[in-house]
């Protein structure tokens, strides 16, 4: 009923739209480009960006709406796959109906366009998160097993396009800021502490982790408040968010009915000559070594599943603890987005996450 449902709300002639623009090559953008480019903001650079978006973003949408009518063991035909599958398609289409950016009165029209579908798209990680769901829960494992190589390969590719796609779009429109924070050109802080960044994560997790549990362990930061870098601050926050996060709840649930204190988190930031390094160690038991293997998939986590069959998930978001089954493999793809890595290192009684 579903993808009898998108097909009516779609004409053929925008689904062949569609493919046609999903076999155009997308075009790279870098950090450092990125952050010459925007440090003057002015009209002509605007309207620049603006053109170059109003192509690129229709090729990396297209790209992924033909992907996801491509996913093994039906994948592409559970509810909540084919939800996202319209957004992206309703996406293409509001930048494809978009006439040719010829001045700021368009650049600031097609801005607003952009702003909308950055927020249509805001609950996408999760609500495929639930399709993956949807499909555990409907498919035998043994075929799961023999083309999970495959899905996670996409949903790699997918969260990755994703990435890009709202830096492209976020990176614009914080362009247009009046006024915007020292140092700070559009989405990059030229000079960013990670030590403060890295607080900020802690404090959100850890408030977070209290309404859980009515408590949360002690988290301890280890580094030079004064280096700073150029990168993406929203960028760390989430991958030191989701690593403290779930080593906050291994260590409260460890602990919980013990008399002891839990023991502090710690997280060190190290200044490299090639790297800058965060490393995040917990004592909440580690990993089992049958799970290592499995913590950058999309189908396993170590948490009780929160997600609701019947959630909207298309209206707000909802932080949890744990229990989604992509915090980690996000949180890698966020790190190798700009050429860096997330690795995990489990010992007995201990976790440690290096970023």
């Amino acid at each position: 009923m579903a993808a009898k449902k998108a097909i009516e709300t779609f004409s053929k002639s925008l689904i062949e739209e569609v493919h046609k623009w999903g076999c155009f090559k997308q075009t790279g953008v870098s950090l450092r480009y990125m952050m010459d480019f925007g440090s003057k903001p002015t009209s002509k650079n605007l309207l620049i960006s603006a053109q170059f978006l109003h192509k690129e973003l229709a090729i990396r949408i297209a790209r992924r709406a033909v992907e996801l009518e491509r996913l093994p063991c039906d994948l592409s035909q559970k509810p909540a796959v084919l939800k996202v599958r319209d957004w992206y398609l309703d996406s293409f289409r509001d930048i494809r109906s978009f006439s040719e950016i010829k001045n700021m009165n368009d650049e600031k029209e097609f801005t607003e366009v952009i702003k909308a579908i950055k927020v249509r798209h805001n609950n996408v990680v999760p609500t495929m998160a639930l399709g993956v769901q949807q499909l555990k829960k409907d498919v035998d494992p043994k075929i799961i097993n023999q083309d999970f190589v495959e899905i996670h390969q996409f949903l790699d590719r997918f969260y990755m396009s994703r990435i890009g796609i709202r830096m492209l779009i976020g990176q614009h429109v914080e362009l247009h800021s009046p006024n915007p924070p020292p140092h700070v050109v559009g989405y990059i802080h030229t000079r960013m502490s990670p030590v403060e960044v890295a607080r900020n994560a802690v404090d959100d997790a850890r408030s977070i982790c209290s309404r859980q549990y009515g408590s949360a362990p002690d988290v301890h930061i280890y580094g030079d408040p004064d280096f700073t870098f150029p990168y993406v601050p929203a960028h760390l926050h989430l991958m030191v968010f989701e690593l403290v996060k779930n080593s906050l709840r291994a260590v409260e649930e460890r602990y919980m009915n013990s008399d002891k204190d839990p023991p502090p988190i710690r997280i060190i930031v190290a200044d490299g000559l090639e790297d800058v390094t965060i490393k995040i160690s917990d004592e909440g038991g580690g990993i089992p070594r049958s799970g290592l293997r499995k913590i950058f998939t999309y189908l396993y986590s170590t948490a009780r599943n929160p997600l609701d069959e019947h959630a909207d998930l298309g209206v707000g978001d909802n932080v949890t603890m744990a229990g989604y089954g992509y915090g980690l493999p996000i949180s890698r793809l966020y790190a190798r987005y700009f050429g860096g890595d997330l690795q995990i290192i489990s010992m007995e009684n201990y976790a440690i996450a290096y970023t």
